[in-house]
């Protein structure tokens, strides 16, 4: 892990507020925190906790991410692999299952190449995160797992038509 550079923190979080046209106080209001909190962060004298970064990102519209490495709190490999799935998880032109996939995919690709995800608990359909197992047993939708899923299925189209067309 990183050591913690608070002072660079502080002034990355003042060229984002500066870059939103935000005042120290207008930040603090929308981050929920003190002016002078944020001031002594701005100036790198706090190291500020996961929580207060993530209100203060979110307030700024930023990754928290980003921020967490600036930190120190977190690799930045780690960040790139959390922005990565974020990204997919928030698409909205993909619907829930094709979502799974995509992220099967990515750990297998990222196993592949000596990454190991993270993986939570199995859930009751032997997958994790409600995603199809990979060795062919039915996933948390009912569907076979891997083979099927990342492209011999015919109804993907399908399903991916239904999906867009509201109508259906």
């Amino acid at each position: 892990m990183a050591s913690l550079n608070v002072g660079n923190l502080g002034e990355y979080l003042r060229e984002q507020r500066r870059a939103a046209q935000l005042s120290l106080r207008q930040l603090a209001d929308a981050a929920g925190v003190s002016n002078p909190y944020l001031s002594q962060i701005e100036r790198g004298l706090r190291k500020p906790s996961a929580d207060v970064l993530q209100q203060v990102a979110k307030a700024l519209r930023i990754s928290a991410e980003t921020l967490y490495v600036r930190a120190g709190i977190l690799d930045e490999r780690e960040r790139e692999e959390l922005e990565t799935r974020a990204v997919i998880l928030a698409d909205p032109s993909i619907n829930e299952r094709q979502k799974n996939v995509l992220l099967q995919i990515y750990d297998s690709f990222r196993r592949e190449n000596g990454f190991v995800p993270e993986t939570d608990e199995t859930d009751e359909t032997g997958g994790t995160d409600g995603r199809p197992p990979a060795d062919g047993r039915p996933g948390a939708d009912g569907r076979p797992g891997t083979d099927d899923a990342v492209g011999a299925d015919p109804t993907l189209k399908a399903d991916a038509r239904k999906d867009d067309n509201p109508h259906s």
